[in-house]
């Protein structure tokens, strides 16, 4: 387990969840990730990429929402659970991510690379 997929690992049991409006998939437009989280994804062609940034999406929403659920970035699993990513239908979970985590996580971001989802 490399050092970054330890501090994945730690910050994803960190992020509260809550269950989002079905049938919204307002938060699932381009997101970047970092490579690490990129290499867990299903591989994309260039074309459903640009299909999906066509529509302001993301390419692994599917008919009936995330098809990567499980696995998807961590910026996905920040919406909603902090003020400076909130949901435009006020879903929350019931307490908001401790911010010295979303510190952390915001850190992180800004020393890996990341892709465009």
């Amino acid at each position: 387990m490399t050092p970054n997929s330890q501090k994945i690992r730690f910050f994803r049991a960190r992020i509260p969840s809550f269950e989002c409006k079905p049938g919204c998939h307002d938060c699932c437009g381009p997101v970047t990730t970092s490579t690490e989280e990129m290499a867990r994804l299903p591989v994309k062609s260039e074309e459903e990429h640009a299909a999906a940034l066509a529509d302001l999406s993301c390419p692994h929403l599917g008919e009936k929402g995330c098809q990567v659920y499980a696995e998807r970035p961590l910026i996905c699993r920040l919406f909603g659970t902090t003020p400076r990513l909130a949901c435009p239908h006020g879903k929350r979970p019931d307490a908001m991510i401790d911010a010295r985590i979303e510190q952390q996580i915001h850190r992180y971001f800004a020393e890996v690379r990341h892709v465009l989802v």
